[in-house]
């Protein structure tokens, strides 16, 4: 049909959607375009027992228009013998030597600091099956520019590039020991230094403009600075919580801090909730990996730090611990953070005696509850803890951002507190100079585009200037129609690559991989992840936090090849940074999304033109763009979308009218939870 149909070359269609176009006629033993579009049609199934008929059906679920078997077996000009090579090689299912492939292709870019770094990613993530040989094989590559240098032997350049490696693989939570691939003494000799958590906190780089930051402070900022500082330098046992709305300067006094401690040789830990807002504080880690809080369905359990660990030393040589975005945190979280320092530092006092420093907006999202009630949201936040009374509160209200905009600020921070004007529908008021009115999906949508990525197309344009743009949406369906869009749009030659997808029921059921390509759950890449070079991506999972690899981690796109992406983060401490990531293997979450639980082998990004609100948390944009095709639903979510722009000439917000009789398209509705906001002032 592809070959001599001219209906059929032009609608491009894969095997499983010939049937919506086209229809089988008996008598005339031809096919005919279909009259009725809206159809299901019948395809033929297999299993993979049946061998090449299984893997000649799996290509041809995903290469469009093939013309003949020998099409379908050439892949990106490379011809393979069997249906099951050319599956292989697209990436649509496992094989023993991917994670040796990977290896192989981020060689040719002779980066063997990224390569250690990839190396790692793979022993902890994609479970090869001889990590000895991997490391015979690649031993060279790893250690090729310690090689170059000529000041170490072979012995010394081998423990030091071990020693990296497994700086990396702890930083991952996982030891060298684990994988077995070098002698026991090796091992032993490679850590033998207990504090080498310590030295890795004490080489951390201090940026010039926080130690200038120092006398830049404003008044608020100074006065919560300097309390803090008295009780750091004169062992004053305390807990603070710097509250403030967004633009107040929370991370400017956090970096200034750290500064201050850094330079006078100290320790500092610097955490967040969330892996942006880490990744915007110098050795910035997640709450999560730095103290092991165990997260997902093991949430119960109590941190896992032993008192005779490097972890425990590195805790008690700590002079100050600053955790930001505590709001997004659960209280019991926080508590279990108690417990653990008042068992580590063998202490009843309210967080072993250590000075923390909490901060946080609570006009902003909160922690996600799955299925949660409004209640079940406010009980388990922070202000309901016991340890709040405990918390010194330090409030910062003067916004740095003001001189730019002040009525802006003002405007935010009365939706953020919930006391802006609403009409007699409870809704408030977009400014008409920020307002896109609606007149159709597809127009509108197509002129916020517009307004957000000017002249995308255009093959000349300097891409560097789209890093820090971006649409913000209330879904993630609408996420993906707006990136499928974009990535159409964005110049250059596509690169496709396909998840791998295997059921992981316990019970014996039909082959569900065309049910599970069609899935995109929460937190899992696409099935088809389709790029472009220079495109931009997210990270979807928290891989090495320590390297700047966090879930929410933005990067460019600089590099394919069949097993590697070859990226370069594009924000935060770690900008400019290139990282080679691999295909690793995740779990859909365990929820009513889907009936069958699934894993899936992909790259953990997707393109990142558009994000949720929720996902672009902490994060301030050059220009933005918000499309509420659905009305915003839990507390904080307006407030967060609006004010990730710093003025209101960067800011575009599209309304969808919730049902045709509506007319206006620049009120919206906005939940704020004032039972939250009252508790922080009560108690």
């Amino acid at each position: 049909m592809n070959k001599y149909n001219d209906y059929a070359k032009k609608m491009n269609c894969l095997y499983a959607e010939l049937p919506e176009y086209l229809t089988w006629h008996k008598d005339s033993k031809e096919w005919e375009p279909r009259k009725k579009q809206e159809v299901i049609g019948r395809i033929f199934n297999c299993h993979p027992s049946d061998g090449e008929k299984f893997y000649l059906k799996l290509l041809l679920m995903h290469i469009r228009k093939p013309t003949s078997f020998k099409d379908l077996r050439t892949i990106k000009g490379k011809y393979f013998d069997t249906f099951r090579e050319a599956a292989q090689y697209l990436g649509l299912m496992e094989t023993d030597s991917t994670a040796e492939m990977c290896i192989e292709e981020a060689a040719t870019y002779l980066m063997p600091a990224a390569l250690r770094q990839l190396f790692a990613t793979i022993l902890v993530y994609c479970s090869p099956k001889n990590p000895k040989q991997l490391w015979l094989k690649f031993e060279n590559f790893l250690s090729q520019d310690f090689e170059h240098k000529k000041t170490l032997n072979q012995y010394a350049i081998k423990h030091k590039v071990l020693d990296i490696i497994a700086y990396h693989l702890d930083s991952m939570g996982k030891k060298l020991q684990d994988f077995f691939f070098v002698d026991d003494d090796i091992v032993t000799r490679t850590h033998d230094n207990l504090f080498k958590e310590i030295q890795t906190e004490r080489d951390i780089i201090i940026p010039t403009e926080d130690l200038l930051a120092i006398k830049q402070l404003n008044e608020e900022q100074k006065v919560a600075y300097d309390q803090i500082l008295h009780h750091v330098n004169n062992n004053i046992p305390n807990a603070f919580f710097i509250d403030g709305p967004g633009g107040t300067g929370k991370t400017f006094l956090y970096r200034a801090l750290l500064a201050t401690i850094y330079s006078a040789g100290h320790i500092a830990l610097a955490t967040a909730t969330s892996g942006v807002a880490a990744s915007l504080l110098p050795g910035g880690r997640t709450s999560h990996s730095r103290f092991k809080i165990p997260i997902g369905e093991n949430n119960s359990k109590p941190c896992s730090i032993s008192k005779q660990s490097a972890l425990a030393q590195l805790i008690k040589s700590t002079k100050l611990i600053i955790w930001d975005e505590a709001t997004m945190a659960k209280r019991d979280i926080i508590e279990k953070f108690d417990e653990m320092l008042r068992d580590i530092m063998s202490s009843n006092i309210i967080f072993g005696g250590k000075i923390i420093v909490f901060g946080g907006d609570f006009r902003q999202t909160l922690h996600v509850i799955l299925k949660g009630t409004k209640d079940d949201i406010i009980d388990s936040s922070i202000v309901m803890s016991p340890l709040w009374q405990h918390l010194h509160k330090l409030k910062l209200k003067q916004n740095m951002r003001a001189s730019l905009d002040p009525h802006f600020s003002s405007y935010l921070l009365k939706i953020g507190d919930g006391i802006e004007y609403t009409n007699d529908k409870d809704e408030i008021q977009i400014p008409p100079q920020a307002n896109v009115p609606f007149i159709d999906d597809n127009t509108t949508l197509n002129t916020l585009i517009d307004m957000v990525f000017p002249n995308i197309n255009d093959e000349n344009l300097d891409f560097s200037l789209f890093v820090n743009r971006a649409i913000l949406t209330t879904r993630n369906d609408f996420v993906h129609e707006i990136n499928d869009v974009l990535i159409n749009r964005f110049p250059g030659e596509e690169t496709t690559y396909f998840s791998c997808d295997e059921n992981t029921y316990t019970c014996t059921i039909p082959d569900q991989e065309e049910l599970f390509h069609s899935l995109t759950p929460q937190g899992l890449p696409p099935h088809k992840l389709t790029l472009k070079l220079n495109a931009p991506i997210i990270l979807l999972r928290n891989i090495n936090p320590n390297e700047g690899l966090c879930n929410g981690t933005r990067l460019l796109c600089k590099g394919f090849t069949p097993n590697i992406i070859y990226a370069e983060i594009s924000v935060g401490v770690h900008a400019k940074k290139t990282v080679f990531t691999p295909r690793i293997t995740l779990e859909a979450p365990h929820d009513n999304f889907s009936s069958i639980p699934f894993k899936r082998k992909q790259f953990p990004i997707r393109l990142c033109y558009a994000m949720t609100i929720n996902k672009a948390q902490d994060q301030t944009l050059d220009f933005l763009g918000v499309y509420l095709k659905k009305l915003v639903f839990s507390h904080g979510q307006l407030y967060v979308a609006l004010s990730r722009a710093r003025s209101i000439e960067q800011l575009k917000v599209l309304i969808r009218p919730s049902t045709p009789l509506i007319q206006s398209t620049d009120y919206t509705k906005n939940v704020v939870y004032q039972e939250i906001l009252k508790a922080t002032d009560t108690h």
